[in-house]
């Protein structure tokens, strides 16, 4: 009798467990890849499993913009860059000169989107410098909190995605750390990811914008210059994981090519390993782009996911619900010609 009972104990265990953490991501369709997600941390958490991994291991990485919250029709750090251009521009008349910050003064979104890269981050570097750290989180996170998107008329904070909200809660809750690996400006991300996030200021790796330190009226101060150190995408991100978390990854969740490397280098380890990539799919509830987009391309992405084992998530079937908030709207049609909307 002993047998039966036993096996009637290890079911309901099993079953409450799966039941518990599918309670733990509501805003995911039931499918395959909340289930591999589920399954994934359930293997790394049963100590009596050969999967088993200790929690100091158990780390998490996600990129942010287009994996945490939305990057279309222009990445949130970049219209960022641009209300802080407008709000100096008096300061700088030399601007008006230049294509670039004629265009972030305009807020011509689809000019600066077509810019590339360089451009782009021109525009950041000259417009997050000349405070110190706490006074630049500080306007940050006053912007995050109270500016109004362009396109989804709401406040940024409330623009995060709720599945994502929900993963790393199951996952912390599960003893994993999460960390946060962007292209993004380190301190622009910590202004928020501890309140927004749950995700201290320690936990986030993100580009690099020289600091110096002087002395101010004889105080010690840290000011930030108008030059970025590095930029964190593509194989740069591995190395600071490395440098910063001094562990290699078990899970990693991008949306981008610029993600690419970091998916490679967490599922190259030994043990379970789980790789991810956002796709924007959802023209109704967002936006749908990847392969020739000019903002979050995912060209090389979608062909190695299959090679690599990685999970394809579509916010059209995957995700229930899109945003924190429930009065989201789609983008318009006028930034069609930065993507493939």
């Amino acid at each position: 009798m002993k047998r039966p009972f036993a096996l009637v104990l290890l079911f309901f265990i099993l079953f409450t467990r799966s039941a518990l953490a599918q309670e733990n991501l509501p805003s995911w369709n039931d499918g395959p890849v909340k289930r591999s997600i589920i399954a994934f941390v359930d293997k790394v958490t049963n100590p009596g499993g050969p999967d088993f991994v200790k929690s100091e291991d158990r780390v998490a990485v996600f990129d942010s913009d287009g994996t945490l919250w939305t990057e279309w029709p222009l990445y949130s750090p970049v219209l960022f860059a641009v209300d802080r251009a407008r709000a100096l521009a008096p300061k700088h008349p030399e601007w008006r000169r230049s294509r670039l910050f004629n265009a972030a003064l305009k807020r011509d979104l689809p000019a600066l989107a077509k810019g590339g890269e360089p451009g782009m981050l021109t525009l950041v570097g000259e417009s997050y410098s000349g405070d110190t750290p706490e006074a630049f989180k500080a306007l940050a996170g006053e912007w995050v909190a109270h500016a109004q998107h362009p396109y989804f008329k709401q406040t940024y904070d409330r623009l995060v995605y709720q599945p994502m909200l929900e993963l790393l809660d199951y996952l912390r809750a599960n003893g994993f750390r999460t960390y946060i690996v962007s292209g993004a400006e380190t301190e622009f991300m910590r202004a928020f990811s501890e309140r927004v996030y749950g995700i201290p200021p320690e936990q986030v790796i993100g580009s690099h914008i020289r600091t110096s330190f002087l002395m101010s009226n004889g105080k010690p101060i840290l000011l930030r210059r108008a030059k970025l150190d590095y930029h964190d995408v593509k194989s740069k991100k591995p190395e600071t994981i490395s440098q910063v978390i001094g562990r290699r990854p078990i899970l990693a969740f991008g949306n981008s090519d610029g993600d690419v490397e970091m998916l490679e280098w967490t599922t190259a380890g030994e043990g379970p390993r789980l790789g991810l990539l956002v796709h924007h799919d959802d023209a109704e509830r967002e936006a749908s782009y990847d392969r020739k987009s000019l903002i979050g391309k995912l060209d090389r992405g979608l062909d190695e996911a299959p090679k690599q084992g990685w999970s394809i998530v579509s916010m059209k079937n995957d995700w229930r619900r899109i945003f924190k908030t429930d009065k989201s709207q789609s983008a318009t049609t006028d930034m069609q010609g930065a993507g493939n909307r």
